[in-house]
Formats: structure tokens, sequence, C-alpha cells
């Protein structure tokens, strides 16, 4: 276990100062996606039931800190989930875009990383004789292009699945509250006798 460490971090050496950048993307990526995780977790979209009532709206409500009273009208029912849905989705779009963001950024720096790689390895071609000490610029400026950007990638890509569940998941959430916001708009037309 200790060798593995040792490479990781021997490579993430070579990888020259875009890995600075790079480690701390990955680790704002991955905590804004645990992050949005963990509070979609928390809305109980695998409890919430497929066809609700009423009672199941004012409950999933009451649970959201929304009170909604047994014989609400229309309106109030609808405004209860406007004011559940403004204090609800906003901060979930909003950590989307931002995981969004970093997940496009990741292989960004990546290419920066390359870029300054390929610097080091054609600054060593332009003052180097052709010994060991050039051949050694060489090789460790192709090393540091190749590994920012396969870091990089190895960084966006998961991302890019990651983010693509989440949103899935926000789009079930919201659909969870437009079943429940069904029911309690069926139920105040047609109470129950």
């Amino acid at each position: 276990m200790s060798s593995i460490i040792q490479d990781g971090l021997d490579l993430w050496g070579k990888g020259g100062w875009a890995m600075i950048p790079l480690g701390l993307n990955a680790f704002i990526l991955y905590a804004i996606a645990a992050q949005i995780r963990f509070t979609l977790w928390g809305k109980r979209l695998g409890s919430a039931p497929r066809h609700p009532d009423g009672e199941d709206a004012r409950s999933y409500l009451a649970s959201r800190g929304v009170d909604l009273a047994d014989d609400a009208s229309v309106e109030e029912g609808n405004s209860a989930f406007v004011e559940l849905r403004f204090r609800e989705m906003p901060p979930l779009d909003r950590n989307l875009r931002f995981m969004k963001a970093a997940m496009s950024a990741a292989p960004l720096w990546g290419l920066l990383g390359t870029v300054t790689g390929m610097l080091k390895t054609f600054s060593g071609l332009a003052s180097g004789g052709g010994g060991d000490e050039t051949m050694g610029t060489i090789s460790k400026g192709i090393s540091e292009a190749l590994i920012t950007t396969q870091t990089g990638l190895m960084i966006a890509l998961p991302g890019y699945f990651l983010y693509f569940y989440l949103a899935g998941q926000r789009e079930r959430f919201a659909a969870m509250l437009a079943r429940l916001e069904t029911a309690a708009t069926q139920e105040a037309i047609h109470p129950a006798r």
C-alpha cells in the first residue's frame, strides 16, 4: 500500500505546478457533488409515494417547515408549494451549475499544464547541446504535459457521469413536488366527505 502512495506522490510531483489547481478543482467538484447528493437524500425521494394524496402532501410540507391546513384552498396549496420550491430548488440549481463549471475547468487546467510542459520541452531543446541534461529537461517537460492532461481528464470524466446522475435526481425531486402539489390541489377541489 505504501508503494502505491509513494508512486502517486512521485507522479504528482512530476506533473508540475498545475497539479495544485487540479487537486483543488477535484476537491471542489467532488465535495459539491457529495453535498448535492446528501441534500437530495434528505428530500426523501425514495420514500415518497408514487400516487400521493392530500395527507402525503401536507405531511411532506410539514417536514420541510411549511404548514398547510386540512381545509386549505387551491390557492393556499399552490402558494405553499411555490414557497417550498423557492426555498429548495435554487440552492440545488446553483450547486449543479457550480459543479458543471468545476467539471469543465478540470480539462482546461490539464491543458494549461500541457502547455507549460511543452514550453519546458522546447526550452530544453533550444538551450541544450543534446547531452543528458538536455534529455532530462525534455523528458520532464513531456512528462509534465502528459500527466496534467491525464489528470484533468480523470477528474472530469467521472464528474460528467456524476453530474448527469445528480441532475436526474434533481428532476426526480421536482417531479415529486409536482405530484404532491397535484394531490393537494385535487383534495382542495374534491375534499373527502
